[in-house]
């Protein structure tokens, strides 16, 4: 019987652009840090926001599904995104995409639900640094002030021409994320390195 194990590692979205990423970091001193945060739990969650699943979810979570449009709950390592009026991105930690899942389907009971991996449709960009927010407003037409953006917002939206899921970190020296379709992350990186040139 032939072996049918995988021969070589698991490669992300952005895998070869990782050194490039890296050298702008350095050589922007401090200015701009890009990295990607590969593999990260992705699960998009559908449920009645007023119904009692929600808050069944949130307690088998140990965070509360946040109920503000554009908003994010953070608790351990687990994320909340309030996407739509019945729609949460919820974000962990690389491979807990099952037991979060079951979690979830289990505190719901009978209770609609809908839940759906999509770790693998989207990687993550880490852009921080105190020339973040200006790095971002080249390509994004959100208003990324402090007062307007900041930590705990969410939003989909443009960068760079390209569809995202941005998010202001926990703290402003947290900086942001930059959820990405994968097949997309190529250009973004590029975009955002090009971006970055007045850093380094």
């Amino acid at each position: 019987m032939a072996d049918t194990a995988p021969t070589s590692r698991l490669r992300s979205p952005l895998d070869r652009a990782a050194d490039r990423l890296a050298a702008a970091t350095r050589a922007s001193g401090g200015a701009i840090r890009l990295a990607e945060l590969p593999f990260l739990t992705q699960l998009d969650v559908r449920l009645d926001a007023k119904g009692a699943a929600a808050g069944a979810v949130g307690l088998a979570l140990g965070l509360p599904l946040p109920l503000e449009p554009d908003t994010v709950v953070r608790a351990g390592q687990l994320t909340a995104l309030r996407l739509g009026p019945d729609e949460w991105l919820l974000v962990g930690p690389p491979g807990g995409g099952r037991e979060l899942e079951s979690r979830i389907r289990e505190a719901a009971g009978d209770e609609p639900v809908a839940v759906t991996d999509v770790s693998a449709q989207r990687t993550t960009l880490l852009v921080a640094g105190a020339g973040a927010r200006d790095l971002l407003a080249h390509g994004c037409s959100l208003d990324l002030h402090p007062r307007a953006f900041g930590p705990g917002r969410c939003a989909q939206t443009t960068l760079g021409r390209t569809q995202v899921v941005l998010v202001a970190r926990d703290k402003p020296s947290a900086g942001f994320w930059v959820l990405v379709r994968s097949s997309f992350a190529g250009y973004l990186a590029d975009w955002l390195l090009d971006a970055a040139t007045e850093y380094v």
